[in-house]
């Protein structure tokens, strides 16, 4: 059988995590992207980055989709490429072409390929659950449970999207659903805040995160695991699982970074909007698709970061 897996969205964060593990397992990394991140797969994956193929285009191409599957026999799909919410709410038509056709144009080459490709995972999200409980401001109660953005209305048509491609064509596939995702190499984005403070700790330098609350927190190589577990054991159904993120808030996660690097603590500041839990009001972990999985801590997951970013200097991201 082959061992060549699609990764959409394989430049980004979690992607190149994702790109890590599949490398480190033997599997070949196909990725579908805009543009390749050739640095950041660098400072990542180090000399198997040479190992990734990059194909440089967009999920509505069906053409290339279908030109990727047949040169690189491809087997399995990871499905991570998405406009995220600033950009849905600028240009919902755009958000919607990418998250929700691009995603159906994935589900549509594995219903053409039913017996070349064995598994499908995608990112989900929490946004598909609604705001905090009495949310005034957008109209909406915690009851409702209906996702206050475009983003989160898309992510969750896609999960009935592949709960339809199961029913009638019994393609089976993985959505997976992470909280805050921290870790080596997250630079963008309001929450991105902690792992920032994390490798300011680690080259002794001042940071404020610009978000308050307590909110779950999924260390990248645990979301990469559980993207690529997905994938390659996905099994019969459409299944949708939350990860289980380690709650914390940001003042305590400012404490863990302090008891990882003494004194740290002393150079980093906590200020700004106070953002939604978005706790799921009934979830399901990953936990019961994998009877083995392991979480990890939040003193782990800041001490590999900090690791990351202390161990050699050529990793050390640049300043955004």
């Amino acid at each position: 059988m082959s061992n060549s897996v699609l990764v959409t969205g394989g430049g980004g964060f979690i992607g190149t995590w994702v790109l890590r593990d599949l490398l480190s397992r033997g599997m070949t990394p196909v990725v579908l992207d805009i543009q390749r991140n050739d640095t950041r797969w660098d400072r990542v994956l180090g000399t198997a980055a040479a190992q990734v193929t990059f194909v440089a285009g967009s999920m509505l191409d069906r053409e290339i989709l279908q030109r990727i599957a047949d040169e690189h026999d491809i087997s399995h799909i990871i499905h991570l490429a998405a406009l995220l919410t600033p950009s849905c709410q600028q240009d919902p038509y755009a958000g919607c072409e990418i998250n929700v056709l691009g995603s159906v144009a994935l589900f549509e080459l594995a219903r053409g390929r039913a017996q070349q490709i064995k598994g499908i995972s995608y990112a989900s999200s929490y946004a598909v659950y609604g705001p905090e409980a009495d949310d005034g401001s957008l109209g909406l109660t915690a009851a409702d449970n209906r996702p206050p953005s475009f983003y989160g209305v898309y992510k969750m048509a896609v999960d009935s999207i592949a709960e339809q491609y199961w029913r009638h064509f019994g393609i089976a596939s993985v959505g997976i659903r992470p909280h805050v995702v921290y870790g080596p190499e997250r630079t963008v984005g309001l929450t991105a805040g902690p792992s920032q403070a994390a490798r300011a700790a680690a080259l002794g330098e001042s940071y404020t995160i610009n978000y308050t609350g307590r909110v779950g927190y999924d260390y990248v190589e645990d979301v990469a695991r559980a993207f690529v577990r997905s994938a390659l054991e996905t099994p019969q159904g459409s299944t949708v699982v939350d990860l289980q993120s380690q709650l914390a808030t940001t003042e305590e996660f400012v404490r863990i970074i302090d008891q990882v690097v003494p004194g740290a603590g002393l150079r980093l500041q906590v200020n700004g909007v106070s953002i939604p839990s978005n706790i799921p009001p009934k979830p399901r972990y990953i936990s019961e698709l994998f009877c083995d999985w392991r979480t990890t801590t939040l003193e782990e997951g800041v001490r590999s970061t900090v690791e990351f970013y202390g161990t050699a200097p050529s990793r050390v991201a640049p300043h955004h």
